[in-house]
Protein backbone atom coordinates (compact mmCIF):
# COMPACT_ATOMS: atom_id res chain seq x y z
CA UNK A 1 0.00 0.00 0.00
CA UNK A 2 2.56 2.35 0.86
CA UNK A 3 4.58 1.57 -2.39
CA UNK A 4 1.35 2.55 -4.23
CA UNK A 5 1.28 5.80 -1.83
CA UNK A 6 4.78 6.70 -3.06
CA UNK A 7 4.40 6.18 -6.81
CA UNK A 8 0.96 8.85 -7.08
CA UNK A 9 3.21 11.25 -4.93
CA UNK A 10 5.94 10.61 -7.67
CA UNK A 11 4.05 10.66 -10.40
CA UNK A 12 2.55 13.97 -8.73
CA UNK A 13 6.01 15.59 -8.42
CA UNK A 14 6.78 14.92 -12.11
CA UNK A 15 3.33 16.98 -13.06
CA UNK A 16 3.94 20.18 -11.02
CA UNK A 17 7.66 20.49 -11.31
CA UNK A 18 7.73 19.33 -14.86
CA UNK A 19 5.20 18.74 -17.41
CA UNK A 20 3.25 21.70 -15.96
CA UNK A 21 5.55 24.44 -16.63
CA UNK A 22 6.66 23.21 -19.56
CA UNK A 23 3.19 23.34 -20.87
CA UNK A 24 2.97 27.23 -19.62
CA UNK A 25 6.09 27.72 -21.66
CA UNK A 26 4.92 26.33 -24.70
CA UNK A 27 1.51 27.95 -24.23
CA UNK A 28 2.81 31.33 -24.16
CA UNK A 29 5.64 30.94 -26.98
CA UNK A 30 2.54 30.20 -28.89
CA UNK A 31 1.12 33.14 -28.48
CA UNK A 32 3.75 35.45 -28.55
CA UNK A 33 4.06 33.70 -32.13
CA UNK A 34 0.74 34.58 -33.02
CA UNK A 35 1.20 37.99 -31.74
CA UNK A 36 4.07 38.56 -34.28
CA UNK A 37 3.78 41.37 -36.35
CA UNK A 38 5.95 43.32 -39.42
CA UNK A 39 8.59 45.66 -37.20
CA UNK A 40 9.17 43.56 -33.98
CA UNK A 41 12.23 43.04 -33.02
CA UNK A 42 12.93 39.42 -32.24
CA UNK A 43 15.56 37.50 -30.89
CA UNK A 44 16.26 33.84 -32.44
CA UNK A 45 17.43 30.85 -30.62
CA UNK A 46 21.01 31.41 -31.64
CA UNK A 47 20.74 34.40 -30.74
CA UNK A 48 20.33 36.89 -33.43
CA UNK A 49 18.69 40.18 -32.86
CA UNK A 50 16.55 41.54 -36.16
CA UNK A 51 13.38 43.08 -37.00
CA UNK A 52 10.51 41.22 -38.63
CA UNK A 53 10.38 41.96 -42.70
CA UNK A 54 8.24 39.35 -43.67
CA UNK A 55 6.11 36.77 -41.72
CA UNK A 56 4.24 33.98 -44.09
CA UNK A 57 2.30 32.05 -41.51
CA UNK A 58 0.88 29.48 -44.53
CA UNK A 59 4.90 28.15 -44.80
CA UNK A 60 5.72 28.93 -41.35
CA UNK A 61 8.75 31.06 -42.17
CA UNK A 62 9.63 34.53 -41.33
CA UNK A 63 12.09 37.15 -42.97
CA UNK A 64 14.28 38.79 -40.42
CA UNK A 65 16.11 42.57 -41.48
CA UNK A 66 19.67 42.55 -39.57
CA UNK A 67 20.99 45.71 -40.01
CA UNK A 68 20.16 45.47 -44.25
CA UNK A 69 20.70 41.87 -44.32
CA UNK A 70 17.49 39.73 -44.94
CA UNK A 71 17.58 36.37 -43.70
CA UNK A 72 14.73 34.10 -43.74
CA UNK A 73 13.86 31.59 -40.35
CA UNK A 74 11.63 29.12 -39.39
CA UNK A 75 9.14 30.49 -36.86
CA UNK A 76 10.11 27.92 -34.11
CA UNK A 77 13.84 29.27 -34.82
CA UNK A 78 12.40 32.68 -32.86
CA UNK A 79 13.20 32.48 -29.46
CA UNK A 80 11.43 35.80 -28.15
CA UNK A 81 9.79 38.99 -29.23
CA UNK A 82 11.70 42.07 -27.53
CA UNK A 83 9.37 45.10 -26.50
CA UNK A 84 9.88 48.19 -27.83
CA UNK A 85 10.35 49.67 -24.37
CA UNK A 86 12.41 47.11 -23.61
CA UNK A 87 14.75 47.62 -26.49
CA UNK A 88 15.30 51.60 -25.46
CA UNK A 89 16.15 50.66 -22.07
CA UNK A 90 18.95 47.69 -23.57
CA UNK A 91 20.09 50.65 -25.48
CA UNK A 92 20.39 53.18 -22.70
CA UNK A 93 22.08 50.27 -20.49
CA UNK A 94 24.92 49.40 -23.28
CA UNK A 95 26.08 53.47 -23.53
CA UNK A 96 26.55 52.79 -19.41
CA UNK A 97 28.85 50.32 -19.44
CA UNK A 98 30.77 52.41 -22.11
CA UNK A 99 31.19 55.71 -19.84
CA UNK A 100 31.53 53.08 -16.76
CA UNK A 101 34.67 51.54 -18.19
CA UNK A 102 36.10 54.53 -19.25
CA UNK A 103 36.20 55.52 -15.64
CA UNK A 104 37.40 51.89 -14.05
CA UNK A 105 39.91 52.06 -16.99
CA UNK A 106 41.50 55.55 -15.50
CA UNK A 107 40.94 54.03 -11.68
CA UNK A 108 42.89 50.60 -13.36
CA UNK A 109 45.38 52.96 -14.59
CA UNK A 110 46.14 54.50 -11.22
CA UNK A 111 46.10 51.50 -9.72
CA UNK A 112 48.20 49.51 -11.96
CA UNK A 113 50.96 51.87 -11.51
CA UNK A 114 50.63 51.98 -7.58
CA UNK A 115 51.06 48.23 -7.99
CA UNK A 116 54.02 48.35 -10.08
CA UNK A 117 55.66 50.98 -8.49
CA UNK A 118 55.18 48.57 -4.92
CA UNK A 119 55.98 45.47 -7.21
CA UNK A 120 59.99 47.29 -8.29
CA UNK A 121 60.07 48.39 -4.16
CA UNK A 122 59.63 44.57 -3.68
CA UNK A 123 61.89 43.47 -5.86
CA UNK A 124 65.18 45.95 -4.90
CA UNK A 125 64.58 45.00 -1.49
CA UNK A 126 64.45 41.34 -2.12
CA UNK A 127 67.88 42.09 -4.15
CA UNK A 128 69.15 44.10 -1.08
CA UNK A 129 68.66 41.52 0.95
CA UNK A 130 70.36 38.83 -1.16
CA UNK A 131 73.44 41.16 -1.25
CA UNK A 132 73.46 41.18 2.51
CA UNK A 133 73.24 37.28 2.98
CA UNK A 134 75.82 36.79 0.21
CA UNK A 135 78.54 39.11 2.18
Amino acid sequence: MSSIILIVLMIAFMYFFMIRPQQKQRREHQSMMSSLKKGDHVITIGRLHGDVYELDKQNNTVTLDCEGIYLKFDLGAIMRVVPASQETSQAAADKKPAEKSAASSETDSADDQASSSAESAASEQAADSAEASEK
